[in-house]
């Protein structure tokens, strides 16, 4: 079964990695290396066991825009929004055996170096009866 692993993060995190210092500090070179290095590390292993489908990072939240019908009209909001801090930063889709497994490789990807830090894991629907639980 294929699951999609959400990663999160802030317009603060992105400017931190464009070197902007803001709330915190801004990341070095040498911290920004290390972080492509370890996504790249990761997904690595995930090709090597045959688990890995597809990972994408994306754009900073400044550049999304967010797009409603209002009157039947588009109504576009430039990001980053004001009602949210965080933002849907990032995605990995693997191809293993259960939720548990997705779970195991999902926990990698979580910086035991940032409290508080999470990925979300869902199934990816294959088909619309697999929307009955």
């Amino acid at each position: 079964m294929k699951y999609m692993i959400l990663l999160y993060g802030s317009q603060r995190d992105y400017d931190a990695m464009a070197g902007r210092p803001g709330d915190g500090p801004a990341m070095s070179a040498d911290e920004l290396a290390a972080m492509h290095e370890h996504m790249r590390s990761f997904h690595e292993g995930l090709v090597d066991s045959g688990e890995f489908v597809d990972a994408r990072g994306l754009t900073a939240p400044v550049l999304a825009r967010r797009v409603q019908l209002r009157g039947g009209v588009a109504a576009v909001t430039d990001g980053p929004y004001p009602e949210t801090q965080e933002v849907l930063a990032g995605y990995t889709i693997v191809d293993c055996a259960g939720v548990d497994r997705a779970v195991e490789i999902a926990a990698g990807l979580v910086n035991p170096a940032v409290p508080g830090e999470y990925v979300d894991v869902r199934p990816v629907l294959e088909d619309v009866a697999e929307l009955e639980v």
